[in-house]
């Protein structure tokens, strides 16, 4: 027997891409005959009550923003065991029967709490990162993409008319995915991610001065945030090369925007197939894209899934960055 009443909230890093996705759940949900809850700020949301009724014209034109019209927030004390109990016994006062949840791999454990505390949750990735090893796509990143993208063409402008080397971190603490495909869609010379380490003067100093005796005069160069170490990577990129070189980070921009019409129609997807399966009764899921094809995973069986880095890329990105 599938939930008659739902809610929906957003958690953890806003996603562009995530008002889609709240939308296709309470439309989905109304399709199906059900009641449905918007949750405001996360979990806080449901510690705090405060959640509201949603109908059909209560996601209309939103799909085209970026942030989430739910809004975000962390919450700490649903961290504990009395705030898991606390939100559960609301949702069971509203008579919620099922949650999907639209976030990143803390969202999911607080999911995965919440399932445990009788409530079905349900799972779907909203992160700008790509960093969850159960999917092969999250709502957010092409839109991510797509921002650095520009952003870098931007300064490839100044970098080219000055003769500098633009040193740009994009977002990724623990994924290098942004760095490495906006790398290659930019031409950067070199893209540093946390996944690979890297030999300073092999991989910086001695490839600009090769591309110098090719005739060379500016430089890209595309650093994941978790790398780190920005500026000072600069500052030591100049004194070893003699050419001027400038640090840009691209920061909460890139979280930013309207989404890509990618990131809306994955979100409506997957929003579509969240509500789908507590309507077949399904729990403690979370929903992912295999190649095009929208699957589900249990949600322990995915958080514990190793992400893979794709190292065939890599290769490929160093070796166009001559």
């Amino acid at each position: 027997m599938g939930a008659k009443t739902i809610a929906v909230l957003t958690s953890g890093g806003d996603a562009p891409g995530m008002n889609a996705a709240v939308r296709a759940v309470v439309r989905s949900a109304i399709s199906f005959g059900m009641n449905v809850y918007g949750v405001m700020r996360g979990y806080n949301g449901l510690l705090n009550g405060d959640v509201k009724e949603m109908n059909m014209r209560s996601v209309s034109d939103i799909m085209q923003h970026g942030g989430t019209a739910l809004f975000t927030a962390r919450s700490p004390e649903f961290n504990t065991p009395e705030g898991v109990k606390k939100a559960a016994d609301f949702c069971r006062e509203k008579g919620i029967e099922g949650v999907v949840v639209v976030g990143g791999d803390g969202s999911f454990r607080g999911a995965r709490d919440l399932c445990g505390a009788g409530i079905s949750c349900i799972g779907v990735p909203g992160t700008i990162d790509n960093d969850i090893a159960c999917t092969d796509y999250t709502i957010g990143y092409d839109t991510a993409l797509n921002t650095a993208m520009e952003m870098i063409d931007r300064i490839r402008d100044t970098t080219e008319s000055h003769d500098r080397c633009s040193v740009v971190e994009v977002m990724g603490r623990r994924c290098g995915d942004i760095a490495l495909n906006t790398g290659i869609a930019v031409g950067a010379m070199a893209t540093l991610v946390p996944e690979v380490p890297y030999d300073f003067e092999r991989d910086i100093v001695e490839r600009m001065k090769a591309a110098q005796r090719t005739g060379k005069r500016h430089y890209i160069i595309v650093v994941a945030e978790g790398v780190g170490h920005t500026q000072e990577l600069t500052e030591r990129i100049q004194a070893a090369t003699g050419i001027e070189s400038r640090a840009t980070v691209l920061g909460h921009v890139q979280r930013g925007g309207s989404p890509t019409l990618r990131d809306r129609v994955v979100a409506s997807r997957m929003g579509y197939h969240a509500v789908e399966l507590l309507n077949n009764g399904a729990s403690n899921r979370v929903v992912a894209m295999k190649g095009e094809q929208i699957v589900d995973f249990d949600i322990t069986e995915a958080l514990n899934m190793p992400r893979i880095f794709d190292e065939n890329l890599y290769r490929v990105s160093a070796r166009l960055s001559i």
